[in-house]
Formats: C-alpha cells, structure tokens, sequence
C-alpha cells in the first residue's frame, strides 16, 4: 500500500465533503469575514447537487477505511502498511479527515444555530 493510495480518497473525500457544504457553510465563512449583503442568501448554487456530493464522501472514505483497516496479512512485507506505527498514523488521519467530512457534510442542520 503505497502512500499515494491511501492519500488519494481522503483528498476525494475531504473535496467532495467541501462541496456538499458549501451551500450552507459558505455563506456563514463570508458573514464571519465580514462580507454582508442580501445577495449571499442566494448562493446555494450547489445546493442540488448536496446528495451527490455526499454520495462521493460515503464512497471515497469508506474506500480509504477499507484501505487502512484491511488485515496486516494482506499486505506485503516490507510496505508501508505492514509496519504498525505507520499503520496507526494513517488511521489517526483518517479519523481526523473523516471528523472533518461529517461537520462539513452536517453543516446546513447545526450552522443555523450559529448565524
């Protein structure tokens, strides 16, 4: 498992996670930079295209998990995934990336408690 595999969805998910929230996060990062209007109220271009892009996150980590978690046994000796420490270290990133879909990907139910 080289370190191009494993970084490949994860960078998928994290691109398809920031379009399925751009619809909703991106008009409160403009208002917390202190861009204001009534035209940012309509910047929900991507708002139909949401369930594709969070289609695109379920697919691309649920691939980079499988990846990741796959048994020690499948890989070769000598890779990257055969030693533990990088093993763990790819699991950490892919939990901290995976945390950082869901707030993206969750972001239109809870930042209306926040605007």
């Amino acid at each position: 498992m080289s370190k191009k595999e494993t970084n490949l969805p994860l960078i998928g998910g994290i691109i398809a996670a920031i379009g399925a929230g751009l619809c909703c996060a991106g008009p409160f990062i403009l208002l917390l930079l202190g861009v204001s209007g009534s035209w940012i109220g309509n910047l929900t271009f991507f708002e139909p295209y949401r369930p594709i892009f969070i289609l695109f996150v379920i697919a691309l980590f649920g691939y980079a998990g499988w990846k990741v978690y796959r048994p020690v046994e499948a890989c070769e000796p000598g890779t990257a995934c055969a030693v533990p420490q990088v093993r763990k270290r790819r699991q950490i990133i892919f939990w901290l990336t995976a945390l950082t879909a869901l707030v993206l990907v969750t972001s239109n139910y809870w930042i209306i408690l926040f605007a």
